[in-house]
């Protein structure tokens, strides 16, 4: 079978590092020839995802298509599935996801609950939703790792939002964020990981270490794993599906957003559960009987950024010390270049002493520096 992935970052990485358990072709789309996922693949092809002639002539080449990133042309994946072309997740779910109007638009509609938002066009929408205020400013289509997300507590703020379509979410207040990853096959059957619990870099925005699995009341997980079924359920596509929610103070549950595709919260599956998020969506594409969710252990990932101030060839600072602990896993992405918080790796940490799985995620953090 010929698979082609849109993108060739880290996710389409471990993605490819998954694939060589399996007899497929493997073909990659990306405009940067020394992407991390360029020599794992048997064939890349240079081009743009947002280009529709590069991804319909990609997609001509394959049996099936995935992505590793949602800024993809859809239109061309439209005019793919007309044509028979397998593609994970649906054209369909992934133009519902991209635009976090729309997004938030589907979650409304299918009573699936989110904090409540507005929609604005421009900053004096903004500036005439004051009284909205203490909320999340986030620009429709193009965020991504933290960027294009502003957070608005007072008017004082109101001029960091952004000048074009976008959500104004009402700020939650939050006890835990959690994900969770569903996966579902052609013949709608479903498996659901353990949720991860996200911690993150309060300046960056952007996930700093977690732990999974999370720890919730039987009540809490329970409800969490229906509101995520029905996510992918009524987005009616196969595929990976990381839902992204935040937990109240009083235990209400709220989704924050869907990722259409691997994750970050579900690297440490690779060590840590029996099937990985990555070796489920190749079942899923390949169409083999979905695997075992469970976990083997607790586990910590710890992302791995470029530190501040440092911008240039990566050199890893404090690497060999952290190899030689114990039940510790690190991966690095390859990418030549670092730059103040690219993410340029990650650790996966596993013990079934989840005291043990913070100290050495807070150790690692001060540890470990990608510097230039």
């Amino acid at each position: 079978m010929k698979v082609g992935i849109l993108g060739g970052g880290q996710l389409g990485r471990m993605l490819l590092q998954a694939a060589a358990n399996y007899i497929v072709e493997t073909f990659v789309l990306e405009n940067d020839e020394n992407c991390p996922a360029a020599h794992l693949c048997n064939h890349f092809i240079k081009g743009d995802i947002k280009d529709f002639d590069a991804v319909y002539n990609f997609g001509k080449q394959v049996d099936a298509l995935t992505i590793e990133i949602e800024a993809v042309n859809i239109d061309a994946l439209e005019k793919l599935e007309n044509e028979g072309i397998k593609i994970y997740p649906k054209p369909a779910a992934l133009k519902i996801i991209k635009n976090k109007i729309t997004q938030k638009d589907f979650y409304k509609a299918n009573e699936i609950p989110t904090p409540a938002y507005l929609v604005t066009n421009d900053l004096s929408e903004l500036k005439n939703n004051k009284s909205f205020l203490p909320a999340v400013h986030k620009i429709g289509e193009g965020g991504y790792d933290g960027k294009g997300v502003q957070i608005i507590k007072n008017e004082t703020d109101l001029d960091k939002g952004f000048n074009t379509s976008s959500v104004l979410e009402k700020m939650v207040d939050i006890k835990k964020e959690i994900s969770i990853i569903v996966a579902m096959n052609d013949k709608n059957e479903t498996e659901i990981y353990p949720p991860s619990e996200m911690i993150f870099d309060p300046v960056l925005n952007l996930l700093d270490y977690q732990i999974s699995p999370a720890e919730l009341p039987q009540r809490v997980l329970w409800k969490a794993e229906a509101i995520a079924l029905k996510v992918v359920k009524d987005l009616k596509s196969a595929g990976l599906f990381a839902i992204e929610m935040f937990v109240d103070k009083n235990d209400d549950m709220f989704v924050n957003e869907t990722a259409p595709r691997v994750h970050n919260s579900g690297h440490h599956t690779i060590e840590a559960n029996y099937c990985s998020q990555y070796d489920m969506l190749w079942r899923i594409i390949l169409n083999y009987p979905l695997g075992n969710t469970d976990p083997i252990l607790p586990s910590s990932i710890v992302n791995l950024l470029g530190a501040d101030g440092y911008s240039g060839e990566a050199k890893y600072e404090g690497l060999d010390e952290v190899l030689q602990m114990e039940n510790v896993f690190v991966h690095l992405y390859g990418k030549k270049q670092t730059r103040p918080g690219r993410k340029m790796g990650h650790v996966t940490i596993i013990n079934k002493d989840r005291t043990d799985l913070t100290y050495k995620a807070h150790k690692i953090k001060n540890i470990l520096k990608v510097i230039s």
